[in-house]
């Protein structure tokens, strides 16, 4: 299995870097001393991030990057290998958050949206990038999931199933990939504070709001669980959950049906 010490090249390329998570997973591996590529849809919030990591004395370059194109995946991936001796890490980090709405009521574009970014633009990032680390005979994948993958909240079929759908490739990955000497760690955080309800597409009245206020009340910043990420790859962990409460609630789900679905049924946002 894969660990920092057998990782030999402290590079991360990072989708979704421009704002929120990824900004922080950016940051706080400069931090250590990694060179970062900052790869994101939004060119002007990408480029401000790489521009921030160079102004203290950190190694970073800019990368336009749309999860929903193979072929962006791709020249993101020969960039680095162009501009650095290997790649150490990928962290698949892009992603967006549907508007809340019951399962039949939710439009059939909407299911597309999600799905296309959230599962398959890790797909892609896994597909382009794994050819170079065996290549490399090292390196490790991050995926970022979501704690909807494994609890399941109430109106948010489409985003629960894509994030479920990530943590299951996350774990294929990890039985593949371990014996070539590539770790995998999937990131399944809760709520905490970040950018990610300004993704949703026409949403209803009030549900930003009710989103965004949801995160707001979070005792864990995006740098915080960024902090936990370094630290899981330092590590080889494989799940990684940064809100303690998860973890019981993942074991309720298992062991107590019932006392599980009436925690779910009070979750701040459903």
């Amino acid at each position: 299995m894969c660990s920092m010490s057998s990782i030999a090249h402290q590079t991360v390329v990072i989708t979704g870097a421009g704002s929120g998570l990824g900004r922080a997973m950016a940051h706080a591996f400069s931090k250590q001393g990694w060179s970062v590529a900052v790869a994101d849809i939004n060119i002007e919030a990408g480029e401000q991030v790489a521009t921030e990591i160079k102004a203290v004395k950190g190694e970073a370059f800019f990368q336009h990057c749309d999860v929903r194109k193979e072929t962006d995946l791709q020249q993101l991936r020969d960039r680095c290998l162009n501009q650095w001796e290997g790649i150490g890490v990928l962290i698949n980090n892009a992603g967006v958050v549907s508007s809340m709405g019951s399962t039949e009521l939710t439009p059939m574009s909407e299911w597309e949206r999600l799905l296309d970014i959230n599962l398959l633009g890790v797909v892609r990032g896994c597909a382009a990038f794994t050819p170079a680390f065996k290549a490399q005979q090292g390196g490790h994948i991050v995926n970022i999931a979501s704690i909807a993958g494994i609890i399941s909240l109430d109106k948010f079929a489409n985003y629960n199933a894509s994030k479920a759908a990530v943590i299951a490739l996350s774990e294929t990955l990890r039985i593949e990939l371990g014996k070539k000497n590539i770790g995998v760690t999937v990131v399944c955080p809760s709520l905490f504070k970040t950018n990610l309800p300004d993704s949703m597409v026409n949403p209803r009245e009030g549900q930003h709001e009710k989103v965004s206020q949801a995160m707001a009340r979070s005792s864990i910043s995006a740098d915080d669980i960024a902090r936990k990420v370094v630290n899981a790859v330092r590590k080889n962990q494989f799940y990684l959950l940064p809100h303690r409460h998860t973890w019981l609630v993942w074991w309720l789900k298992r062991s107590s049906v019932w006392l599980y679905e009436r925690i779910i049924s009070r979750w701040p946002i459903s």
